[in-house]
């Protein structure tokens, strides 16, 4: 219900004159008092405004405000209409204002543009009824605006953001960042807060106390030192803005065992192998069946690392859970959401090995003996496993690994593990020229037919996973029953293996590759 006379609030528009655009020149000219609105069907428009060159393109409207600046060049043999329009009501909350061209316009607002200038044009026309199609054009014309306006903004913020989060050690104000973002101080601060929940200040000092979480995990450096690196001039006052978000001192946050939250399998898997369980974290079949849990350890959403359900979802277990650190790989959406709640170490997916990713995690969590002898104990696992192989089937030779699925085939290298890197890396096989020369070493990964993996020979096939659709199961039975798949050197000497424990092979971790490395040794040597 609307009270207090709200109504006498709200705009009234009226078309006053509507007329085709080659007749602009002549009828509307440039000295109207009034705004209006040109909208192209089809053709190009020419015209200068505000000393500018622009072109109206099919399908296009633009919005005049104020006429003293615009001057029609040339209408290019292009249709449309130009409607003159009054407006009735306190003009500061006007919603059509000032010069506003929208291109690509809605099929809808252009046949409603055409209703409108054939209703204004009728013999006996009905007052009303132009009048209801014009405000149905003013409403899709509003939807648009909105919608222009909502993405520009998601572009400007997104750059300034990327910006920020790069550069948030340098001395940087809000007008600067208004003016790369091309808007005014005041209009940056509304929508920066609108989109990130923070005002600029208060975001610049959340990156920068961030960033000095990050560096507590390794080291202690002199306050001063470590001001200066983030951003600050002197320790004092990075001091106390770390306590005001953190809730204790630089000195206790290094003191304290941190609580751990890990966003993926592989580094759940390495926190486990460390002896430490997270906080919060994410576990596979696999992981659970090590180290069981209870439901209120595990981030709902996930399986095998792939995160179904979004942020959100979670939120509220994340920010109870109270972690210090939360570990993820680098690129992922969640760091801005989870900046509030804790800094977000990210390790860089395929740029490091499972050991080196292994390391890293020791050094925050500070366990570094107990990773350095895990890492001894597996190497001399791996020289036991290499001085059986020497015995029993000596030179290696080449060796391929694939994930097979219901619609494609996987072949996998060092970089996304499924067993490949301990083929690879530790037990001495090569990988054959056919997937060499496809760049696998740098891809990571090929894709495939399924009826195409007989085009790759190896002296040795693992396959650690099998479709699960029958249409999938049919497509690899017949490329199986293929005079190409049994003439593959693997196959006439048995050396092709159908393990289908895709469950231990996702993982690219401690606990994963030590268990793979059995079930490896398993078919080699059975």
């Amino acid at each position: 219900m609307y009270k207090d006379n709200q109504l006498l609030s709200h705009l009234f528009y009226q078309p006053i004159q509507i007329v085709k655009l080659n007749e602009m020149l002549s009828d509307i000219g440039t000295q109207s008092i009034h705004p209006f609105m040109v909208i192209v069907y089809e053709g190009y428009l020419e015209c200068t405004l505000q000393g500018r060159h622009v072109q109206l393109s099919p399908n296009s409207v633009m919005l005049l405000d104020d006429t003293d600046d615009f001057h029609l060049l040339e209408t290019c043999e292009s249709k449309g209409i130009v409607i003159q329009y009054r407006v009735y009501g306190c003009k500061t909350d006007r919603l059509l204002q000032d010069a506003i061209l929208i291109e690509q316009c809605s099929y809808r607002l252009m046949n409603l543009a055409k209703e409108v200038e054939k209703e204004a044009n009728a013999e006996g026309n009905n007052p009303f009824r132009l009048q209801k199609l014009f405000g149905e054009l003013l409403e899709v014309l509003y939807s648009h605006l909105r919608d222009n306006k909502q993405q520009q903004e998601g572009l400007w913020i997104d750059k300034v953001l990327h910006y920020i989060n790069l550069y948030f050690r340098e001395e940087l104000t809000r007008e600067q960042m208004a003016e790369k973002a091309q808007v005014s101080p005041e209009h940056f601060s509304r929508t920066f807060h609108k989109h990130t929940g923070y005002t600029y200040s208060e975001y610049l000092t959340l990156l920068r106390i961030r960033e000095s979480q990050k560096r507590l995990l390794f080291t202690m450096p002199k306050l001063d030192e470590l001001a200066q690196e983030v951003g600050y001039n002197e320790g004092t006052y990075l001091s106390r803005k770390f306590k005001e978000l953190v809730g204790v001192s630089p000195t206790a946050y290094y003191q304290k065992s941190k609580r751990v939250l890990a966003l993926n399998t592989n580094h759940t898997a390495c926190l486990l192998a460390l002896g430490i369980t997270p906080v919060l974290g994410v576990y596979s079949p696999f992981l659970e069946s090590i180290e069981p849990v209870s439901t209120s350890q595990k981030l709902k959403g996930y399986e095998y690392g792939i995160y179904e359900y979004g942020i959100a979802s979670n939120y509220q277990e994340i920010t109870a859970a109270c972690p210090d650190v939360i570990i993820n790989y680098s690129g992922g959406n969640e760091k801005q959401s989870l900046l509030s709640v804790a800094p977000i170490f990210e390790l860089p997916c395929r740029q490091l090995s499972w050991r080196e990713q292994f390391g890293l995690i020791a050094n925050i969590v500070d366990r570094q003996e107990v990773c350095k002898s895990w890492l001894q104990q597996y190497d001399e696992q791996i020289a036991q496993c290499n001085d059986i192989l020497d015995q029993q089937i000596g030179a290696r030779g080449t060796a391929i690994v694939w994930e097979i699925g219901s619609h494609q085939a996987y072949c996998l290298n060092s970089s996304h593990g499924r067993g490949s890197h301990i083929l690879y890396e530790d037990l001495g096989f090569s990988r054959p020229d056919a997937i060499v020369t496809r760049n696998i070493e740098q891809t990571g990964y090929l894709t495939v037919d399924i009826e195409d993996i007989a085009h790759y020979p190896a002296d040795y096939i693992f396959v650690t996973a099998l479709p699960t659709k029958d249409f999938g199961k049919e497509r690899l039975l017949t490329v199986l029953h293929s005079e190409k798949w049994q003439s593959l050197t693997a196959v006439q000497k048995k050396q092709v293996y159908f393990m289908n424990q895709y469950e231990i092979f996702y993982g690219y971790d401690p606990l994963s590759t030590a268990t793979q490395l059995q079930k490896l040794m398993e078919v080699l040597t059975s």
